[in-house]
């Protein structure tokens, strides 16, 4: 497993901020009034931690937290279904317009950041690293059906067949990752096996000798003992994905922040939607190293606390270093 060390942020992320909000009125939480949250599977470690940690703290308040990948996640954030949205990349255009006709106003707060891990089954002892190329031939559509084969992608690799696991179209993860590899968002071939639920992507590599799959770091780091992690070339040499070379800008471009989407009605409205998301950002700096993640700056999340509990926060950004 990588020795993960201090981290810096990559680029600029930005923290949308509107509308007045109240202060925590825990007398005055009506028991039946809950809190419902969506979206990312990659998020949901991060937010189910919180949750457990938060209804410790504060007994008796219903909240629950489900996934369904970024992108149904926004299906229902936009329409008005939940309170909050896990996201593994920014809202998009589609989304935004959505919202906006449905009369949902959000605050965009970036909480941790990932990066895409690509990971092999631990038998595997010919592929210890991959180039971006090796991985856009691998997954762009033109090569279903003609790259299947391990000494396709690499010729001194073994003619096995190869087996692909990776994010369903429903992610986040998904988006990122066809963007940032193939070329084109949403699009990449389609005979492998996808699915929204980490766990299950890792228990399908971990008994599968020929796999080759992607997912968040988060998920390798819960199952570091049941997979291989490859290290990811660029052009500049192989990199594994770790505090120190994410926070460098050495792993691109599979890096991405995570983000919590809050609706701005719920903000005003619910006492319990305010009170979760200050102890969430509150605690994650001493926690959110047991689920894998990279926490941000210690400003970032100062800046955060502080536009959350101001009647008129303005616009603001958090600058992450080159």
């Amino acid at each position: 497993m990588p020795v993960l060390s201090g981290p810096r942020l990559l680029a600029s992320l930005a923290i949308t901020l509107s509308i007045a909000v109240v202060a925590p009125a825990w007398a005055d939480e009506p028991a039946s009034e809950g809190l419902l949250i969506d979206g990312s599977s990659t998020v949901y470690p991060l937010s189910r931690e919180a949750q457990r940690r938060f209804q410790r703290a504060r007994r008796g308040l219903a909240i629950d937290v489900k996934f369904s990948g970024t992108t149904a996640g926004f299906r229902r954030f936009c329409a008005g279904e939940t309170d909050i949205n896990d996201a593994s990349r920014e809202i998009n255009a589609e989304e935004q317009a959505a919202c906006k006709k449905n009369g949902i106003s959000y605050r965009q707060i970036p909480i941790a950041m990932d990066s895409i891990a690509v990971v092999v089954h631990p038998s595997n002892r010919w592929a210890n690293d991959i180039t971006l190329d090796e991985l856009k031939r691998l997954w762009a559509p033109k090569t279903e059906g003609r790259i299947t084969h391990w000494n396709d992608i690499r010729a001194d690799w073994p003619d096995r067949p190869i087996k692909l696991f990776g994010r369903g179209q429903d992610s986040g993860t998904y988006d990122v990752f066809t963007r940032e590899i193939v070329g084109e968002t949403h699009r990449s071939r389609q005979d492998y096996e996808a699915s929204e639920d980490e766990e299950q992507l890792a228990a399908g590599i971990a008994a599968e000798p020929d796999a080759l799959g992607f997912f968040g770091i988060g998920a390798y780091h819960r199952h570091w003992d049941e997979l291989k992690l490859l290290a990811v070339d660029n052009g500049s040499g192989p990199v594994y994905p770790t505090l120190a070379t994410v926070g460098e800008g050495l792993y691109k471009p599979l890096t991405r922040p995570l983000f919590l989407y809050i609706n701005e009605q719920s903000l005003q409205r619910k006492p319990i939607t305010q009170a979760f998301v200050q102890h969430y950002l509150e605690g994650l700096p001493n926690w959110v190293h047991f689920t894998g993640y990279m926490p941000l700056r210690a400003e970032d999340y100062s800046r955060s606390l502080a536009a959350l509990r101001e009647k008129s926060p303005p616009q603001q950004s958090a600058e992450r270093e080159q």
